[in-house]
Order: C-alpha cells, then structure tokens, then sequence
C-alpha cells in the first residue's frame, strides 16, 4: 500500500516524524528499563550492606551484620532461658520458688498459693 499526500516535503516530514516518534518511544522504554535496574541495584546494595554490617566510618557507627545480630540474640536467650530454670538462688525461678515458700508459712490455710484470698464484708 503506498499512500502519499501528493506533496514530497509533507511526506518526507511524515516519514521522519514518524521515526523520531519511534526513536523516541524505544529511548523512553530503555530509560525506564535502566532507571529500574539502577534501582534495583542500589535497594540490593543497601541489603547487602544490611546483611553483612557495615565498618565505623567518621560520624557514622558500625553497624554490626544480620548474623552478628542473630548470634548476639541466640546469647540473650541463653542468658533469660537460665534464669528460668532453678540453678541455686541466682535465677528468677528460684526468686518465685523463695516467695512461694514464705507465701505458704504466712498463710498455711491457703490450699492454692495462686488463689486470691476471700475478703470477708
């Protein structure tokens, strides 16, 4: 199908508009396509640099890595999980235990140590 207007210079500026328009199309969409990327890009580095720490810096603290985290809490736990547990006077278990005892001389009628005791009116 050949369609001319009749007048080269109107077609020749169709022809070339048409291929600007098109070149202008194809720069946007590689644009937006290397804009992603670099987003992307920098999202991954700030995940990274997340994920294994980052040094002191002048004015900036360290910034300790997901697996030093994970490690200094797994020692926490540690630490809360022993006072849990009786271990001879130092663990909040024991603490309870010392209550409860002195709790059962003071009020030897009291069958539950955890029921409120009744208020007569």
């Amino acid at each position: 199908m050949n369609v001319e207007t009749g007048i080269p210079a109107l077609d020749t500026a169709l022809v070339w508009g048409g291929a600007v328009s098109l070149l202008a199309g194809l720069l946007t969409v590689s644009w937006r396509a290397v804009r992603a990327a670099l987003r992307l890009g920098r999202k991954l580095n700030h995940f990274m640099d997340d994920w294994a720490g980052e040094e002191a810096r002048p004015g900036v603290p360290a910034r300790p890595g997901v697996i030093a985290r994970l490690s200094s809490l797994e020692e926490r736990q540690s630490r809360v999980e022993h006072a849990l547990h009786p271990n001879g006077g130092d663990s909040l278990r024991d603490a309870v235990d010392l209550v409860n005892r002195r709790l059962s001389r003071l009020c030897p009628d009291c069958d539950d140590p955890g029921a409120a005791p009744e208020l007569e009116e």
